[in-house]
């Protein structure tokens, strides 16, 4: 795989207009079509939503890999995650107000916040409906990695969806996302605060 050049953004989105113009131009390098450009350009927006919903200045690295029309894009960040910003999240998710916090993104965003406060997931990770979230056996430096799957997270709320309530909604959610259907899959691991997130698409 190639790589570009990794490139600083933040929270307070410092560096996020030149690392899409970098996206797009690799995206019209590699020859794409204007609606697979778009869809590019989309699915680093949306990655980007997730640093942006993040309470105070929080930096983060980013870079694109890829090899002929198959792309993955990579943002890896060390959130430092109070009491008062997982209050934030948590509240917003269960009340319904703010909407950045509802849908499939949300859920997401919910589901790390949880893990890099708790460490371990807890029993609110299910009542969001994130049940493939898994904890490796294998220790880390520095503690257990977390993984999170998009794919096995789908495959899981498929095989739910028409006896479980929860997991019927969980679908809908998935059948709106923008990243859920233009992305091939995303991942995201986390240890101790660092959070990595990578999005895959093959064109």
């Amino acid at each position: 795989m190639n790589k570009t050049t990794t490139m600083k953004i933040s929270s307070r989105e410092i560096g996020m207009q030149d690392a899409l113009a970098v996206t797009e131009k690799l995206a019209v390098d590699s020859g794409l079509t204007k609606k697979q450009i778009m869809h590019l350009r989309l699915l680093a927006e949306e990655l980007f939503g997730m640093l942006r919903s993040i309470a105070g200045d929080v930096e983060a690295d980013y870079w694109l890999e890829y090899r002929d029309k198959s792309f993955e894009l990579h943002m890896k960040s060390e959130i430092k995650l109070t009491e008062e910003m997982r209050r934030q999240l948590i509240s917003a998710s269960s009340s319904g107000e703010n909407a950045a916090a509802r849908g499939f993104m949300g859920k997401l965003r919910v589901m790390i916040a949880e893990n890099l406060f708790y460490s371990i997931p807890g029993s609110s990770l299910l009542s969001l409906g994130m049940m493939s979230m898994a904890s490796p056996s294998a220790q880390a430096a520095g503690g257990s990695a977390y993984m999170w799957s998009m794919e096995k997270y789908k495959e899981s709320v498929e095989k739910e969806k028409d006896e479980n309530a929860e997991a019927s909604e969980a679908w809908d959610e998935l059948e709106k996302s923008i990243v859920a259907n233009i992305a091939d899959e995303v991942s995201v691991r986390i240890l101790g605060h660092n959070v990595d997130m990578t999005v895959s698409k093959a064109f």
